[in-house]
Parts: C-alpha cells; structure tokens; sequence
C-alpha cells in the first residue's frame, strides 16, 4: 500500500544447558523429550526470546529485558510463548504488523529437524506471520561447538503505514 514503510530488526540470544535434570528443554515453544534443558530466569526458550528481540527491535521497542526483565520476579519461569505473544500486541498496538521471521538455531545437540515443524506452527501462530527455522552445528567450535548451550539469530519483518 502506498505509505506503507518495511522495517527489519534482529534478534539474539543464547543460555547454557541448566544443571537440574528436571529442567525440561524448550526450543521454539515445543518440550524435546531429549535434555538437558536450558538454564535461565523464564523457561529459557532461546528461540522465542530471539524472536521476541527482532520483533520489538524492527518495531523500535527496545528488547526483551526492557519488556520482561530477569531482575523481575513476576517472569521466574514464565513460558516463553506468552512473552513473545506479548510483545506482538505491543508491536501491533505501536502501528506495526509482523510480516515474517527467519531463525537460525545453533546446536550441537538434540536434532532440530524431528522438531521443526512443531516449532514453525507454534512460532507462527504466535507471531500471526510465518516463522522458519534452520538447524546449524557450530563444527566443534566454541562453547556451543562444546555442546555447552543453545543460540538462536532471528530476523524480523514489519509493516506499517508510519508517518
């Protein structure tokens, strides 16, 4: 539509793996049978906290930890999915309609693709715009090449007819 303006923000975050076995692993909205899970103030679901970060950074809404705060009781496992519906009303509310997200999710282990499109549905519906995922190794490399902990790159698309 004429006047319509595009903006694109990206996200990023990263936890180790959690030393509480009874942790369970949340990547994209969906529990992996497999663990451990991840360490963090809300369920630690690196994946929907990148999202959540690319979608308030196109909108100019600052990040996750202005909107959801780790020093704040109130989030101490707070489902991730929830968060990331919240801040797609905020976006909304400021004039922005999400368009799409692309992520990148870094891990040696467990396999993403048994879980993929799980991920992508549940991303999406939140979100009210298609999400994709793609699975990468970091080959050895770094904490993540050591199997220490999961990250996630996301890039966001927005509309909106702004001034």
């Amino acid at each position: 539509m004429p006047g319509d303006q595009i903006r694109v923000g990206q996200g990023f975050d990263v936890h180790p793996f959690s030393d509480d076995p009874a942790r369970p692993l949340v990547l994209g909205g969906v529990t992996f049978p497999e663990g451990p899970g991840l360490a963090g103030h809300s369920d630690a679901d690196v994946v929907a906290h990148a999202v959540t970060d690319a979608l308030l950074g196109a909108a100019g809404l600052g990040d996750i930890g202005q909107h959801f705060p780790d020093t704040d009781p109130a989030w101490v496992g707070a489902d991730s999915l929830d968060l990331l519906g919240r801040a797609v009303a905020e976006v909304r509310a400021a004039g922005w309609e999400p368009q799409n997200v692309d992520c990148t999710v870094v891990l040696e282990r467990p396999k993403l693709a048994p879980h993929r499109a799980a991920m992508c549905e549940r991303l999406t519906v939140a979100v009210g715009a298609p999400v994709t995922i793609k699975g990468k190794r970091a080959e050895g490399l770094g904490a993540l090449g050591r199997a220490e902990g999961v990250a996630c790159l996301a890039v966001a698309l927005v509309t909106g007819a702004r001034p």
